[in-house]
């Protein structure tokens, strides 16, 4: 994408209702003013708030919300050019239960209030195979713990992949410290009972892992 390009999806995506952007400080240093308030102040009803952590274009956060519209889904990314796409069509598309956060994922617990969401997806994170990458691992114990914090106790987590190191790298820590294994699959579209929104949502990235007949891997848990 070229840095024009770049820059007109940033502008637009300040004129957008549905995509917020705060600054490091404003969540850091200060209580942020949506933090508890998602809800009441974005959507404006008490339905389960889902996010999508990582969100790339939004393609995955914009197709749950079309799924479950008594549901409100964020989907989260600090690539504001990327998500661009997933918030615009949000508006084309009058989807008025989906937004879209700029941040770094590991602000997420300043971005949202202790027990503010129901359910967080994960969805073909960097699997960040270098042991000197292993602080970015979107699964690792540190960020386990900032999402237990803004998960309700009975908050779930999902993690759809196409790296089997990320599905075993989880799986062994999972067991290792205990936590609730609810569901766990090494290639969901070849074995039967897979979760029908994990199979009938695909990201574009992910049919063309499919056409080359690569496994989709998909586990889903809670953080004890």
């Amino acid at each position: 994408m070229g840095s024009k390009n770049k820059l007109k999806r940033f502008k637009e995506n300040e004129t957008f209702d549905n995509v917020f952007q705060p600054k490091r400080e404003d969540l850091v240093d200060a209580k942020y003013k949506l933090q508890g308030q998602w809800n009441s102040v974005v959507f404006k009803n008490d339905h389960p708030l889902i996010l999508e952590l990582g969100c790339g274009r939004g393609e995955y956060t914009i197709e749950l919300a079309k799924k479950f519209p008594q549901k409100n889904f964020i989907g989260i990314d600090i690539k504001g050019a990327r998500f661009w796409r997933g918030a615009k069509t949000a508006i084309d598309e009058n989807l008025t239960n989906v937004a879209f956060l700029r941040t770094q994922i590991e602000l997420v617990d300043f971005a949202f209030a202790e027990n503010e969401v129901d359910e967080i997806w994960i969805t073909f994170p960097d699997p960040q195979i270098k042991y000197k990458r292993t602080k970015h691992r979107m699964t690792n114990s540190g960020f386990l713990k900032r999402y237990k914090t803004v998960l309700k106790p009975d908050g779930i987590v999902n993690l759809k992949t196409d790296s089997e190191f990320m599905h075993g790298y989880t799986l062994g820590l999972l067991h290792g410290e205990g936590h609730d294994v609810l569901y766990a699959n090494h290639n969901v579209y070849k074995q039967e009972g897979s979760p029908e929104e994990v199979t009938s949502i695909q990201t574009y990235y992910e049919s063309q892992y499919l056409e080359h007949d690569k496994a989709i891997t998909y586990i889903r848990f809670k953080i004890k």
